[in-house]
C-alpha cells in the first residue's frame, strides 16, 4: 500500500449542502436560518450567556468565599527517563539545565520529577518535589538530591521605583 494508493471509505464523505441555492436545494431561500430577526442576520447573533437584556444568572447569583486560583503554583512534571536519555552522568540537574534541554517551557513556580522510566546515571538533583519512585531510582543509580533555593517574588511597585532612579 502506497500513500497514492489511500482512499476514504465508501461512504464516509459527504458532498457538504450548498447552502442558498435555490428552494429545491433543501437548504435555499433562508439558508436555514428562518425567517427574519437577530439571529437570521449576517454576522451577528448573541454572546454566551446573553439573556435578551435580562441580568444574566452569573451575575444574579451571590460571590462568596475564597479562589486562590491566582496564588496557586503552577508545576511542571519532568520523568526520570527524560534525565537519562538527555544528561550525561554526574551533571547537575535544576531548572536551568532542563530549560536548556528543552524539558521545560512556558513559566512555572515548582518542578516535580515522577519516577516513569529507567534510569543508569548518577544525577545531582535539584527540585522542588519528588515522587516516592523518582527518589528510589536516583538513589540506587548513585545519584542525589539538594532543595533548591525558593523563589521570592518582588512586588511590582519595588521594581518600577528601582528602574526610574
Amino acid at each position: 500500500m502506497e500513500l497514492h494508493n489511500l482512499k476514504p471509505n465508501p461512504g464516509a464523505k459527504h458532498r457538504t449542502k450548498r447552502l442558498g441555492s435555490g428552494e429545491s436545494s433543501g437548504l435555499g431561500k433562508t439558508s436555514g436560518k428562518g425567517n427574519k430577526g437577530q439571529k437570521a442576520r449576517s454576522g451577528s447573533g448573541t454572546r454566551v450567556g446573553f439573556e435578551g437584556g435580562q441580568m444574566p444568572l452569573h451575575r444574579r447569583l451571590p460571590k462568596r468565599g475564597f479562589n486562590n486560583f491566582d496564588f496557586r503554583d503552577v508545576f511542571i512534571v519532568v520523568n526520570v527517563g527524560d534525565l537519562d536519555d538527555r544528561f550525561e552522568s554526574g551533571a547537575v540537574i535544576n531548572e536551568k539545565s532542563l530549560r536548556e534541554a528543552g524539558l521545560v517551557n512556558g513559566p512555572c513556580d515548582k518542578i516535580k520529577l515522577l519516577g516513569d522510566g529507567e534510569v543508569e546515571k548518577a544525577f545531582t538533583v535539584c527540585f522542588h518535589k519528588v515522587s516516592k519512585t523518582a527518589r528510589e531510582k536516583i538513589e540506587k543509580a548513585g545519584g542525589s538530591f539538594t532543595e533548591p533555593a525558593p523563589k521570592t517574588r518582588t512586588p511590582a511597585k519595588a521594581e518600577s521605583a528601582d528602574t526610574e532612579a
